[in-house]
């Protein structure tokens, strides 16, 4: 048997994108509060902080077209988990997809928007 490792794969083109389609193009794990800062990421190079719970990922490298899925979510911190509609659930607003980055959004299940201690977000295209 043999094994195959590499550092990148890229597509026919040799750009950075991913070659394998269904593999997530970009992830990131980022503290939402104070001083927003990425944790761990994969082809994410900045977090821009609009004010309270109001975050755009910026990507490495663009996605091809606009056309991708977000998944995020997120965690409070655990000092506020002392009513029941503190949990918060990021949401991607429809007037902020770009090809180069993407506008998330905290809030509780109330629709208050909120800053979160924690962050998670996974692009497919």
């Amino acid at each position: 048997m043999s094994t195959l490792r590499v550092n990148s794969l890229l597509n026919a083109a040799g750009t950075a994108t991913p070659a394998i389609d269904g593999l997530a193009k970009a992830w990131v794990n980022f503290n939402g509060t104070g001083t927003v800062a990425i944790r761990q990421a994969l082809n994410v190079s900045s977090i821009t902080d609009n004010g309270t719970g109001d975050y755009v990922v910026n990507f490495t490298t663009a996605m091809p077209d606009a056309n991708y899925s977000v998944i995020a979510g997120a965690r409070e911190a655990v000092d506020n988990s002392s009513t029941t509609n503190r949990v918060v659930a990021p949401r991607r607003t429809t007037s902020s997809v770009a090809t180069t980055s993407v506008r998330l959004g905290a809030v509780y299940f109330n629709d208050t928007v909120t800053d979160v201690e924690s962050c998670y977000a996974a692009i497919f295209r």
